[in-house]
């Protein structure tokens, strides 16, 4: 007897004679559960398909081509994470070691020194005028190129202001020139007979040049200048990215209620734009700590006037290439600059209310 429509509720389910699950009204070795038709065997849903014995089939091909897609991905990674291997940990571990011993590089000999290498840099008088050297250079530079890149970034972002895209080129152009590109120009121009100098005498402001470049007080103050220059156009560009993404709706409730520039500023660009900021700060002081190529070009690699642009990394420098037999100091002055960065890094980000790096 051929099977009738039966009912289901309001909704009536036919199977028909014909179907290839079943012969004559009785269910074949595959059988489909779940599965309703109406008006005369159309499917429309299919809850699980089961074979013999009633055990669910495995999808084969679609974990086969998660296999294949993961790896696929990793075989993309390989070359990046020996890169990170090599070059980063492996170079590590190996720095690490080097600096527990005294290495003479002329017989690649080894002599086992403890802590003595980093009990040195608090005993080494050049090593603390690196470090303050550093420091000041940080101290100065970091927050006036994170407050310039701020207010530059907020005028170019301002609806009244014309020929924005103008004023972006013009201000990201040093960005593009070379590090010791820059460094040659500033030298020529903070020399004996260079524009300032010309310009100061000319202006009688001064009745004799200054040698900038060789004068204690003022070579220092040169590169912190340059650097700040060159600096800042990398870091405008990070906040007006993000100032894009600020909410036009913010800055028009404050003017309805009278808000001036300065309070726009101060009361929502600032506080929108603190995780920039402690990006910008942590990004600055690490680049200030490691500054050597505009210090080693400026100095011609002594570090003077007088060590007075002499910084922690061109120390590590000349400890590690300029003598044969000091690499291991200069490895520990290398873990110790780390350090410093670290540390001072957190206290910045912390200071500035988090939101950096080192919480993603």
């Amino acid at each position: 007897m051929a099977p009738g429509p039966a009912r289901l509720g309001a909704i009536g389910v036919s199977v028909p004679h014909d179907w290839n699950g079943y012969t004559n009204g009785r269910p074949t070795d595959m059988q489909m559960t779940g599965a309703v038709f109406i008006n005369g065997g159309s499917k429309i849903m299919m809850e699980k398909e089961t074979v013999a014995g009633g055990k669910p089939t495995r999808p084969k091909k679609k974990f086969d081509r998660h296999r294949a897609d993961a790896i696929q991905a990793y075989s993309f990674l390989a070359p990046a994470f020996l890169v990170i291997l090599v070059f980063f940990i492996a170079a590590f571990v190996f720095a690490l070691y080097m600096s527990f011993n005294k290495v003479n590089m002329y017989n690649n000999q080894y002599t086992f020194r403890g802590l003595q290498n980093y009990a040195e840099i608090f005993k080494d008088n050049i090593a603390l005028t690196a470090l303050k050297n550093t420091s000041l250079f940080s101290l100065v530079v970091v927050p006036c190129q994170t407050v310039l890149a701020l207010i530059i970034a907020y005028a170019l972002s301002s609806k009244g202001i014309r020929f924005k895209k103008l004023f972006r080129l013009i201000y990201f152009l040093p960005t593009l020139t070379s590090s010791a590109a820059l460094t040659l120009i500033f030298m020529f121009i903070f020399n004996v007979n260079g524009p300032v100098n010309g310009f100061l005498t000319g202006a009688g402001w001064l009745t004799k040049p200054i040698n900038f470049l060789q004068e204690p007080q003022y070579a220092l103050k040169v590169i912190m200048v340059m650097n700040i220059w060159s600096t800042v156009p990398n870091f405008m560009t990070v906040y007006l990215a993000s100032l894009v993404d600020l909410p036009d709706s913010l800055y028009e409730a404050a003017e309805m209620d009278g808000a001036n520039a300065w309070q726009k500023l101060r009361s929502i660009t600032i506080p929108y734009l603190r995780p920039i900021t402690t990006y910008v700060l942590l990004m600055g002081i690490i680049g200030t700590f490691q500054m050597f190529d505009q210090a080693y070009i400026f100095s011609n690699g002594s570090g003077g006037p007088d060590n007075s642009t002499l910084t922690v990394a061109l120390m590590v420098y000349q400890y590690a290439f300029g003598q044969m037999n000091t690499m291991g100091y200069a490895c520990a002055l290398a873990l110790f600059l780390a350090v410093v960065i670290y540390v001072v890094a957190r206290l910045a980000e912390k200071l500035n209310g988090g939101n950096g790096l080192a919480n993603n």
